[in-house]
């Protein structure tokens, strides 16, 4: 198993505010127009699972696993050509205050390994920014 990490960022709200948000993924209507066209397409989502196309890995389906309030969301890939696990990890420092780390753990094997490790640490470095950023009002 290979472990990407992403940045840590920092987000000026409050770990609950922030969970409650990431944690119902049927919220994703509110930032599906960040989503950068030309590298996502078909995406759809529920609650619970979100669905996308990513080229050139093919249909890609996550789905929340686990829950720990205010603390991690973990996810694991239910169609994907690689097995994935990604988990969204919050540290509240302050009452408005919490930090963001994403982590990735992908089952690589060798061959792939050097061709998928940069595109995918900067797709979690992305994706983590992007988290970071999101209106949590």
């Amino acid at each position: 198993m290979t472990e990407f990490v992403s940045e840590v960022k920092t987000i000026s709200h409050n770990d609950g505010v922030i969970f409650s948000l990431l944690s119902d993924l049927s919220n994703l209507e509110k930032i599906k127009d960040k989503i950068p066209q030309d590298k996502i397409s078909d995406f759809s989502f529920d609650t619970d699972s979100c669905t996308l196309e990513v080229a050139p890995a093919g249909k890609i389906t996550f789905r929340i696993v686990e829950r720990e309030p205010n603390k991690t969301i973990k996810f694991a890939t239910t169609d994907s050509p690689v097995p994935l696990f990604l988990w969204i990890q919050l540290k509240p420092v302050g009452e408005n205050d919490t930090k963001l780390r994403l982590t990735v753990h992908a089952e690589l094997n060798p061959f792939i390994k050097p061709m998928v490790s940069k595109p995918l640490q900067d797709a979690l470095d992305k994706m983590s920014a992007l988290i970071a950023s999101l209106p949590y009002e």
